[in-house]
């Protein structure tokens, strides 16, 4: 795997990561009936997600750079 695949693989580990984090802060917020600042942290994982769902296709990208764009099929 190419250095520039992982990395995008890195950053979009890392942004699913920060996106739990949101997710756990507006669940128990919600809990607590603060619903604008549980909306805050649901508004900031689903803009974590957007840029791992980034990270994600530019690793695919790279990959396909460095391998060529080869169907895999599976064996049944």
């Amino acid at each position: 795997m190419s250095k520039q695949a992982a990395e995008h693989h890195h950053k979009a580990a890392e942004h699913h990561e920060h996106a739990a984090r949101h997710h756990k802060e507006a669940a128990k917020h919600y809990e607590a009936g603060k619903h604008e600042t549980a909306a805050h942290h649901a508004h900031l994982a689903h803009g974590h997600l957007q840029h791992a769902t980034h990270h994600a296709g530019e690793a695919a990208k790279a990959h396909i750079q460095d391998h060529g764009n080869k169907t895999i099929t599976a064996k049944a």
